[in-house]
């Protein structure tokens, strides 16, 4: 049987969209053993996946290179989907035992023409995983998971990893307040470390509560699973998201949907963004912003209360 090592280290995000490519490549190529590589923690991503498909977790803060590279045998291909020099060394000592090696383009000059003006779509990540796929002779067929219809309740997730990407806690908390009224339930997610400020929220408005540090992974894409719409920034909860097939409103500041992060299957008509010259002007949005003020956040927290709710007036 042919094997495929996978890699792709992090982040949750990009891991996250490598699940359906994983799925994909699995079903279409039954008689390949398929081995994912990536941090320990994203394991409760790829449960679920056929029997074919093993993932391997390790702990770059602690594991060495070697110790890494040791615990893998051997394989026929790998494809590298991180472009990291982690991921250089493990491709390289793979292809002196003999695997045919593909890296990802991550299309770094379009992506600097993006934030320079040049505003055209860019390849979605999928897209750029199933080109590392095809050049290894195994091109896959995507389908987008479909979003469902029949959940219920809020999930917001007011979080994410840079200033560019946050969206003003004072109005995500008029948000909270105006969707507490809507007659559903509200979930409010984050890390253990910003449950204090979502549990806040929650003793405050009726029919809110904090999940915050309280779940797994695993658990908290269930819990997503069976909410209706997530509200979300540009951040690792749309992709989680994403995956269950909820429908998701992402919130946009100083990164774009153009750069290829759009959370897979979801419409960009679902995205919160102002059009102004000066975004994008980050693709990840960790550099600060040229004015101080983060300008591409002033949103009024009624459009993002008026796009979840769309969908129900429809």
């Amino acid at each position: 049987m042919k094997r495929i090592l996978i890699i792709r280290f992090s982040a949750l995000g990009d891991v996250a969209m490598l699940v359906p490519v994983v799925q994909a490549l699995a079903e279409q190529y039954p008689d390949i053993d398929i081995t994912v590589l990536s941090q320990t923690r994203m394991a409760d991503l790829f449960a679920g996946m056929p029997d074919h498909v093993h993932f391997h977790g390790v702990d770059t803060r602690q594991q060495s290179l070697r110790e890494i590279v040791s615990g893998l045998g051997r394989f026929d291909a790998v494809a590298d989907m991180h472009g990291v020099w982690r991921s250089l060394v493990v491709r390289t000592v793979m292809r002196l035992r003999g695997a045919k090696v593909e890296t990802i383009d991550k299309g770094r000059a379009d992506k600097r023409r993006l934030v320079h003006g040049l505003h055209s779509p860019l390849p979605h990540t999928t897209h750029r995983y199933t080109k590392v796929l095809e050049r290894l002779g195994l091109p896959v067929d995507l389908a987008p998971t479909p979003l469902h219809q029949s959940g219920t309740g809020i999930g917001i997730a007011p979080f994410a990893a840079h200033e560019g990407k946050k969206y003003p806690l004072e109005q995500m908390e008029q948000a909270v307040a105006r969707l507490s009224q809507c007659g559903e339930p509200v979930l409010l997610f984050g890390s253990a470390d910003e449950a204090k400020q979502l549990e806040a929220w929650a003793d405050r408005y009726a029919g809110v509560q904090s999940v915050a540090g309280l779940h797994t992974l695993k658990e908290e894409m269930e819990l997503m699973r069976g909410l209706r719409v997530m509200v979300t920034m540009d951040s690792a909860n749309m992709h989680l998201a994403s995956l269950v097939g909820t429908r998701v409103v992402s919130i946009w500041g100083a990164t774009h949907p153009y750069a290829g992060f759009l959370g897979y299957g979801q419409d960009e008509h679902d995205c919160v963004q102002r059009e102004i010259p000066c975004r994008p002007c980050s693709v990840y949005g960790d550099k600060k912003c040229r004015y101080g003020d983060y300008r591409c956040m002033n949103i009024p927290p009624e459009t993002i209360v008026r796009k979840v709710n769309n969908e129900r007036q429809k």
